[in-house]
């Protein structure tokens, strides 16, 4: 464990107050996101796949910005960092089961 100074540990907490900022916005777009993503599932019985995509990329997004807050991470994610991209990100599931 390496010795660190009060205003280095001053800085993370600021940015990451920030980037809490930042995930409590990104709460409320998925839950937009995921409400239109189901209604028009149930009007058109299939999915948006951009915005599939897009929801992986900000859940990716959250991801980045847990694992830093939680000290698990030292990438500062967006908009300290580029934002997620596909490649970046797990793919997700060819198929969707509804049990």
């Amino acid at each position: 464990m390496t010795t660190v100074s009060r205003t280095e540990i001053l800085r993370r907490f600021l940015v990451t107050l920030v980037c809490l900022i930042f995930f409590e916005v990104l709460k409320l777009i998925i839950q937009v996101a995921t409400l239109f993503q189901f209604g028009y599932l149930l009007v058109s019985r299939k999915r948006s796949e951009p915005l599939r995509r897009m929801c992986n990329n900000l859940s990716q997004y959250g991801y980045r910005i847990m694992r830093y807050a939680t000290l698990n991470d030292n990438r500062r994610p967006f908009p300290f960092a580029p934002f997620p991209e596909d490649g970046d990100c797990e793919p997700p599931a060819k198929q969707v089961q509804f049990r």
